[in-house]
């Protein structure tokens, strides 16, 4: 094992990208992500690499469209007003099946909002970003080491399944510091045969377009495409699950809101509370199945937010309202405690006649 470095979670997504062979970054500085850009900054141009700081978060997303039709590993970041504006070339990039790394550190909204974090776009990354119909994987640290390692994963996964994998942080995660295991393993990059990098009059031509006039073959395109994220559902779904064997009270929670909620779990076993957290690490696909194994026995759920209600649906979808799920929250920049969410536990197990 290499040794590990302090790093704060912007700076360990930056330098994991260019581990896993990212030579193309495009942003634009916004709190809290700015140290991503600062980062590659430095860096890509000491290993002959292309940083750009664009003019905009529109110019930004489609420069990654650019250089993802040629098969390079490219990425953008920023923050939630700033992926609003890249969510049409969200679309333009799933429109054409095109593989790309983004990564949102999240802060409150809506609006310009403050620069405190939030995980209120829970809604907008896990249901496309975008107009029209497609998703992107979403991915959810919880620790500095795994912003590191989700990042490599997220670039394998684009490539994979052609289409554009999300980092969804929160503010907290991005600026947080941790030491850092940097000794990552990384899949060797897929062919991509559907490039345009020149024919060499030894092939077609090939052609990245996202649009198409003919109706009944772009419902062929989108038919197809919903085919593989169906595949996507099967073998990506990610999640952790802590003390859920035999909970009665059952935390779901994802990224600081999960750390938060692990305490509170902790806490509650020794008041003889049988509690437990499932922590989705990856947000799409939503991981259902440990919700529909831990329903066989819970008989409530708690969603931790930083948000007014957003995972809460999909816990509920996954659970088919079996019982009641209930919502722990904070919002505009502020994080629950594990004392609330201990207290939302306590609620919980009294009202279901459990330990007093």
């Amino acid at each position: 094992m290499s040794e590990k470095v302090l790093m704060k979670g912007n700076e360990a997504i930056a330098e994991a990208a260019i581990i896993a062979g990212c030579r193309h970054y495009f942003g634009y500085p916004i709190t809290p992500q700015t140290e991503i850009a600062a980062y590659m900054a430095k860096k890509m141009p000491k290993i002959g690499g292309c940083f750009l700081q664009a003019e905009s978060e529109i110019a930004a997303i489609n420069m990654v469209y650019g250089v993802s039709s040629t098969g390079k590993r490219v990425m953008t970041s920023s923050s939630s007003p700033g992926i609003s504006l890249k969510g049409e070339g969200l679309s333009y990039l799933a429109g054409s099946d095109l593989p790309a790394l983004v990564v949102n550190v999240q802060r409150g909204g809506p609006g310009l909002g403050g620069i405190q974090p939030s995980q209120s776009d829970y809604f907008q990354s896990t249901r496309g970003g975008g107009h029209g119909d497609y998703r992107m994987i979403v991915l959810a640290p919880a620790s500095v080491q795994e912003m590191a390692e989700l990042t490599i994963k997220g670039f394998e996964l684009a490539d994979e399944y052609r289409m554009t994998a999300m980092i969804l942080a929160d503010g907290t995660m991005g600026q947080m510091m941790e030491p850092v295991e940097l000794d990552l393993e990384v899949k060797p990059m897929p062919e991509k045969p559907w490039t345009t990098t020149g024919t060499k009059m030894e092939r077609k031509h090939n052609i990245v377009n996202s649009l198409s006039l003919v109706p009944e073959e772009l419902e062929e395109l989108n038919i197809a495409r919903f085919e593989r994220y169906k595949k996507i559902e099967e073998n990506e779904a990610r999640a952790e699950e802590y003390m859920v064997d035999d909970a009665e009270i059952c935390v779901a929670a994802f990224g600081i809101a999960a750390r938060v909620s692990k305490n509170a779990v902790d806490e509650a076993r020794k008041m003889g509370i049988k509690a437990g957290l499932i922590r989705p690490i990856t947000l799409w696909p939503f991981p259902k199945a440990p919700f529909e194994k831990a329903v066989q026995h819970a008989k409530r759920f708690i969603s931790v937010e930083l948000s007014m209600g957003q995972m809460i649906e999909d816990v509920r979808l996954a659970t088919a309202c079996k019982v009641p799920v209930e919502l722990c929250n904070r919002v505009g920049g502020m994080i629950p405690s594990p004392e609330q969410v201990l207290e939302a536990i306590v609620k919980a197990s009294k009202e279901i006649g459990g330990a007093k």
